[in-house]
């Protein structure tokens, strides 16, 4: 059984919506952040990047949902996902995004069932947004959602774990999995950092090497 865990933005969505969604809602201020190139620096966590990000942010909820519903998922995304559960592995999108857009966009995809984690965002009366990290690892300050306790989780029910991401909020994530499909900065990272890994673009490419897994799996035990 393999159990494949897959980041949202940038992987499950080609866009990344809580990026556009945070330039929206701030007029651009979020990118200003001092916090966000001590993240990228590696010189403080996501949750420290994510509260200065929202403190600049003013949103209501309905226009919220309005604007990330111009954004959609890889098409072959609902594909794999479906054919993947069928032949008995777990999917599971794990994101350091929000869960506001993670749950509306899987649900019009009609994957409201899939198991998915995300930070949460609440709207306030008053147009702010306060976010909150309910699969935070109290013994780390790094990440807001911990992909990384997420893998272990499967890999102790006697999963195969995949991490398929493109980003830094990944990295803890591929170090804990048994394998990683990588795109975007976290293959990169995976290079210099010697991770093993595999290349994957869209989910067209992540199908084909899990139908090559899956025949190599048959043929160990033919």
């Amino acid at each position: 059984m393999v159990a494949w865990l897959c980041d949202f933005d940038g992987t499950v969505s080609p866009r990344d919506v809580g990026k556009a969604f945070a330039e929206r809602f701030s007029g651009g201020a979020s990118e200003r952040v001092p916090e966000l190139a001590a993240w990228f620096a590696g010189a403080i966590g996501h949750r420290q990047v994510t509260r200065a990000q929202s403190a600049v942010i003013t949103a209501r909820r309905d226009e919220a949902l309005a604007f990330v519903r111009g954004f959609a998922l890889d098409p072959a995304f609902a594909p794999f996902a479906r054919d993947a559960r069928a032949r008995g592995d777990a999917v599971m999108v794990v994101s350091e995004g929000f869960d506001f857009y993670v749950r509306d966009l899987l649900e019009r995809e009609g994957l409201g069932d899939l198991p998915w984690a995300a930070n949460g965002l609440r709207f306030e009366d008053d147009g702010r947004v306060t976010p909150e990290f309910p699969f935070a690892d109290p013994a780390c300050d790094e990440c807001g959602n911990c992909k990384a306790q997420h893998v272990r989780r499967y890999r102790e029910r006697g999963f195969h774990t995949v991490l398929i991401g493109d980003g830094v909020s990944d990295r803890h994530g591929a170090l804990a999995a048994d394998a990683v499909l990588a795109r975007g900065s976290l293959l990169e990272w995976c290079r210099v950092e010697g991770v093993p890994h595999t290349p994957a673009g869209d989910f067209t490419e992540v199908d084909a090497w899990a139908a090559r897994r899956e025949l190599a799996v048959r043929g160990e035990r033919a």
